[in-house]
């Protein structure tokens, strides 16, 4: 198994995750692009010591931005949403 922070690059904190996971007990995560369901479930409960029961993964395609002209792209990353068992929390320190 590979070093579980290469897989785990972020914990994304926006109002719809924080939503997400008061109501859902449901955690929003940037992760490696190579990185599959069994992957991330591994490194989270290793890493967070939670137990992960869902693990759903979305590409997000790069928007194409402007600057002066000129037209560029910001890069693709994938976004992991994982499920925990109830009573288990990720600190968001």
């Amino acid at each position: 198994m590979r070093d579980p922070h290469q897989i785990i690059k972020t914990l994304r904190v926006t109002e719809k995750g924080t939503a997400q996971g008061e109501k859902l007990n449901q955690y929003t995560l940037a992760v490696d692009p190579a990185a599959n369901k069994i992957e991330i479930q591994q490194a989270v409960q290793k890493l967070f010591k939670v137990t992960v029961l869902r693990v759903n993964t979305i590409r997000v395609k790069g928007k194409v931005k402007r600057l002066r002209g000129s037209l560029g792209r910001r890069p693709t990353w994938k976004k992991a949403i994982v499920t925990l068992k109830a009573g288990d929390k990720i600190a968001l320190e």
